[in-house]
């Protein structure tokens, strides 16, 4: 047993709202609900779970109300009185609640006539008096009080809280965070600013700034009311003197007592281990049946609690909320576009270079005649130094004629060599917002930009998902500007109007042009000094420093290079899709009888359900059918050849005009190659996306998708090399769940297809091994059995029992995907290997729509989000590999998910393949060393299809 005990005491009652809130309704076998019975249950197995072996509770106990009524409610009837009363499912769950406590073996304290927070205040002070140090599991403000330490006979006796919804702990410095005092007087300030929740009155009008400003001035709540009578005449004078009493009553409802008779005492909440027999019982009685295989599994099982005693630098401003953690806000003023300059000559501009370099950093921005980075022309160049020190430098701007008047301003190619040093210079710092457009720009240019830093990036490795918008969204600059400094940019539209009157930014008068491009700087040097401290205290740094930042100018690289295309098979083709749509219209026509817009979802709904008569159309909001993919599968599943000859006509003409006809479009008249735009930040799990066009959702599987493939090509004397991860979800799986069966399959170098149809259905044969593939990839979706059954084309009860015998040969998973739900549940959100936080504000969702689709997303984020960030690693570590050995004219193309596209002359493929392979394999070292190997698959082609 170790000198110093430590206590930890849940705050049980919090737990049992929490889980209601938190689950749909549920009922055990005998119909009594236990939705709330459920998620106690799974909380309190987590936090056992969770709490650290080295430095976890010797002793513990769960606190709970007894009823609502309290001595308080004698001193002031009208506590709580506006408290509705428990929903009735949750009411016959309260004793239930005890039980299950009690069936971890843990005891479970409760008193008539006392609070929980008395309970855990007088057992707190009864531990630190014997010097042992005690953890609050709650974030109940009240609770704040007793934080702090006292000397014991094993050195100091410490108090602290932990949050496991913010995975935060709490100690004095996070009190004064909060309360903007020390803990002994958080009372003072609760008594003066009252609390609506528990109709405590403290006094109407003072609010918790208020509250706290006037405790930290004076020292106590009766020194602040005492000096009332000596304020100057004001609103807040009269408040403080008229209510008083008030004030004071509550400071006596909010003080805690920390003297009650103890109910049990402290040394028989000493931890010896949680017999499974009484915990199994409970689960088997309620029908807690995924609960019951992990604890019969023997993993999960809380032995003894574990892990919860995160690092303090950890600590603070995990949030789960969707606007995202709200840390204090630099001292700035407000953005005064007056304040802007104009520069027009080489005198000035080399003043505002001078200063840019003693501050060693600088915020940039462009302006340019066109969003494709490929083809646009530099405009001017904005520079900020500080709040509104900021400038535009027009370096394109006039008519769009040679004979109309262009205003004064710097020779563009003398103020680009003059910006080349800075730009390029080690000592500086460059800030952008969505850098990857203008270190292109800039490069075509002959400048090389680094180092560099993106607002957009930093917002993303902090609240990727966290908005309302989900996935994609929020981390644009005016987005940012808003949620993150109260302030509306000027938008484009306002400087260059819209439609047919829209006019070039280059055509912009100076003073309009100035106000906007200055501006953009100025934010994005404002949203860098707001965004980048968040990322050490929220832990977002090792994602940002090591993964994505290094990324930016090797994705930006490989935009530039593009990829070359053979124009005329991409015409053939799209001549060939012409004549099959053309031949599949006629025989949907025949089959409908009639002639009629096959692209027209409504006319199509008509033909299907009206005229034709197939059961189960349904109408939307809009009066027409649904036609969406899911209803024809369905109905070409039934046997409608009319269904399936419609998919096969959109997936053609989709193809037709996504890639034959749009690529062609796309090539590049300077390069002659076609050049995507990757989103660093357009999935939230931390995946690429690409567009303009989008290079990743050809189909891989199909003959069409490879002919389309087969336009790919590199240019003379050069082949195309595809390097792709093998299976890397499905080891990432293995490696994270700890499935030794699995892990064993990859280190062996066996078919995982093959080996999970043997675990599965008893043989490996063509179907098994098909059906053990799509359950491999489905489960890690969190399919459901319905999900599962339509992909199957099984019975729903048949899938489930597939899922069921999944579990059984391979409970490493189920734990993992119950384990993720929890943490997401609780936290709102999950985490790569690597750091990456990816946001659900929609996981306790009581939309149940939304919620499972958080579930299914949650449960697969943190493997796909590790193998993204394991490619990210890869790529840039790629290049520096292949020149180190010499091979300079080795060209990195494109990222397609799980695979890397480069082009390179015939000759250099044997030296340059191991060296790919090798970069890929050993990507995730050494910041994580996995338990399986990464298999990397290698070919090369004279197109991207042969390559593969």
């Amino acid at each position: 047993m170790p000198d110093q005990q430590h206590l930890y005491l849940v705050d049980g009652s919090s737990y049992i709202f929490r889980a209601y809130h938190r689950l749909p309704p549920l009922t055990d076998p005998e119909g009594t609900p236990v939705g709330a019975v459920y998620g106690y249950t799974t909380m309190l197995w987590k936090l056992a779970e969770d709490l650290d072996k080295a430095d976890g509770p010797t002793h513990l106990a769960v606190i709970l109300d007894k009823d609502s009524q309290s001595f308080r409610n004698e001193i002031y009837p009208e506590y709580k009185a506006n408290r509705p009363d428990p929903p009735e499912d949750l009411v016959p769950q309260f004793p239930l609640i005890r039980d299950a406590t009690r069936a971890f073996s843990l005891p479970c304290i409760e008193e008539q006539g006392l609070e929980a927070d008395d309970l855990i205040a007088t057992y707190a002070r009864a531990a630190q008096r014997e010097g042992w140090n005690v953890t609050i599991v709650s974030s109940d403000k009240d609770l704040m009080q007793l934080v702090g330490e006292v000397d014991g006979p094993n050195g100091p006796a410490r108090i602290d809280m932990l949050d496991t919804m913010k995975s935060q702990r709490i100690y004095i410095e996070e009190v004064e965070d909060k309360f903007g005092v020390k803990p002994e007087l958080v009372g003072d300030v609760l008594a003066l600013m009252g609390d609506s929740v528990d109709n405590i009155p403290g006094i109407y009008g003072i609010g918790p700034k208020t509250a706290s400003k006037l405790i930290a001035e004076h020292g106590s709540l009766t020194a602040a009311l005492d000096a009332a009578e000596y304020m100057k005449k004001s609103k807040l004078k009269e408040r403080l003197l008229e209510n008083r009493a008030d004030a004071e009553m509550s400071r006596v409802l909010v003080t805690l007592k920390e003297d009650c008779d103890l109910p049990e005492p402290l040394d028989d909440f000493k931890l010896d281990g949680v017999p499974p027999e009484p915990l199994a019982a409970f689960l088997e009685k309620h029908g807690f049946t995924s609960l019951l295989r992990r604890l019969d599994a023997g993993s999960g099982s809380p032995d003894r609690p574990n892990n919860l005693n995160p690092e303090k630098a950890q600590t603070k401003g995990d949030a789960g909320t969707e606007e995202g953690n709200s840390q204090p806000l630099p001292e700035m003023p407000a953005v005064d576009r007056s304040a802007y300059e104009t520069v027009q000559t080489m005198d000035r501009l080399l003043s505002w270079i001078e200063r840019a370099e003693a501050a060693h950093e600088v915020a940039v921005d462009t302006e340019t005649s066109s969003l494709d980075a490929m083809r646009a022309e530099l405009v001017g160049v904005s520079l900020a130094l500080g709040p509104n020190e900021a400038c535009y430098i027009p370096l394109g701007h006039g008519g769009s004629d040679m004979f109309a008047e262009r205003p004064e301003q710097v020779d563009r190619e003398a103020a680009l060599a003059a910006l080349k040093p800075l730009l390029e210079s080690d000592a500086v710092t460059k800030i952008f917002q969505n850098g990857k457009y203008d270190l292109n720009v800039l490069a075509r240019y002959g400048i090389e930009v680094s180092p560099i830093e993106d607002t957009m990036i930093v917002s993303f490795a902090l609240d990727a998902g966290r908005g309302q918008d989900g996935i994609g969204g929020g981390h644009g600059m005016d987005e940012l500007s808003e949620r993150h400094l109260g302030h509306t940019p000027i938008a484009f539209k306002e400087v260059c109007g819209t439609g047919k009157k829209q006019i070039p930014f280059g055509e912009v008068p100076l003073d309009k042009a100035t106000e906007y491009a200055a501006e953009d700087a100025d934010v994005t040097w404002r949203l860098y000094q707001h965004l980048k401290p968040r990322l050490s205290v929220e832990g977002g740094t090792r994602i940002y420093e090591r993964v994505d930042r290094p990324l930016i100018p090797v994705v930006a690289g490989m935009e530039r290079e593009g990829i070359k295309v053979d124009r005329a098979r991409l015409a053939k083709l799209s001549e060939e899709f012409a004549q099959e749509t053309a031949r599949l219209e006629d025989e949907i026509h025949e089959a409908a009888g009639q002639e009629f817009t096959v692209g027209s979802p409504k006319q199509l709904g008509d033909i299907l359900f009206e005229k034709l008569g197939y059961k189960g159309g349904k109408k939307g909001k809009s009066g027409q059918y649904s036609t969406d993919q899911s209803v024809l599968e369905r109905l070409a599943g039934e046997g409608a050849d009319i269904a399936k000859l419609v998919l096969e006509w959109r997936q053609l003409t989709k193809l037709k005009s996504t890639y034959t006809d749009a690529l062609q479009q796309a090539i590049n008249p300077d390069t002659g190659r076609v050049h995507t735009s990757y989103s660093l930040v357009g999935a939230q799990t931390g995946r690429l996306s690409s567009t303009d066009p989008n290079l990743q959702n050809i189909p891989i599987r199909t003959a069409i998708g490879r002919q389309i493939r087969e336009a790919f090509v590199p240019e003379s004397g050069n082949v195309l090399l595809a390097a792709d991860y093998s299976q890397i979800e499905l080891r990432l799986a293995a490696h994270m769940a700890d499935v030794e069966t699995l892990k064993e399959a990859f280190a062996n170098g066996e078919d995982i297809h093959a080996r999970t149809a043997t675990e599965m259905f008893g043989e490996v044969t063509r179907d098994t091994r098909a059906r053990a593939k799509t359950i491999n990839f489905a489960i890690l979706y969190g399919i459901s059995r319905w999900g599962l059954a339509g992909r199957l084309e099984v019975e729903p009860d048949e899938a489930q029992e597939m899922i069921d015998t999944y579990f059984k040969r391979f409970p490493g998973i189920q734990r993992y995907i119950m384990e993720t739900l929890e943490t997401v549940r609780e936290r709102g959100y999950s985490q790569t290997l690597f750091g990456r936080k990816t946001w659900f504000p929609r996981i306790n969702s009581k939309n149940q729509a939304e919620r499972q689709g958080s579930e299914r997303a949650a449960i697969n984020a943190p493997i796909q989000g590790t193998s993204a960030d394991i490619i990210k690693r890869a790529m840039v570590r790629m290049l520096p590999a292949l020149r180190e050995e010499g091979l300079d004219n080795v060209r990195m193309l494109l990222q397609v998910h799980d695979e890397l596209v480069f082009e390179l002359p015939e000759g250099d493929v044997e030296k340059a393949s191991p060296i790919i392979e090798r970069v890929m394999a050993e990507a995730a070292r050494p910041a994580v060393e996995l338990a399986v190997p990464l298999g990397v698959e290698i070919g090369t082609g004279a197109s991207w299809d042969a390559a593969h």
